[in-house]
């Protein structure tokens, strides 16, 4: 384990349990693993989302913050930019460098400067506004595009699921 990065970890813990960010919570899993938290994502105000709790799991790499880390969803959700298995796909969680296929920019791929806040501020900004060129979730974004009330159906449902209703 790399002594810089549990340092800088830590150090954004203990900044996001001083400092609250409207829109979600952080803490660890596990008090024994600086490497793994546990993301409590609010649904965003004037999105489908609004009012559900949506849970994850975000993991670091022992080469942070030089690559980036993951963050899994948990709690069952319905988007264009996030796979089937709970895994958010947002260009900043994508290695830094070039992107083989020519889709994304350098500029807007991993870079160290990001902080779990900034992170999850993307997160919440591509729950309010997904991106469908470039969908990890085929089915989601297609319904999104074509079907949109049978889509808004689904996210609906299952962010009253996170209620407790």
């Amino acid at each position: 384990m790399s002594d810089q990065s549990t340092l800088l970890l830590a150090k954004q813990l203990d900044y996001l349990g001083k400092n609250a960010v409207e829109g979600f919570s952080a803490g660890l899993v596990d008090e024994s693993n600086i490497y793994e938290w546990k993301i409590m994502i609010m649904g965003p105000p004037d999105t489908l989302y609004e009012g559900g709790f949506f849970e994850a799991i975000m993991t670091f790499p022992q080469d942070y913050p030089l690559m980036p880390p993951k963050l899994r969803f948990i709690t069952n959700i319905y988007h264009p930019n996030v796979y089937p298995n709970g895994e958010v796909c947002i260009s900043i969680l994508h290695p830094p460098g070039e992107d083989k296929y020519g889709y994304e920019k350098a500029s807007e791929r991993w870079s160290p400067v990001h902080t779990v806040e900034t992170i999850l501020i993307s997160v919440i900004s591509m729950l309010s506004s997904p991106n469908d060129e470039s969908p990890a979730n085929i089915e989601a974004a297609k319904e999104w595009r074509e079907d949109y009330p049978s889509y808004k159906k689904k996210v609906l449902k299952l962010t009253r699921d996170t209620m407790g209703e």
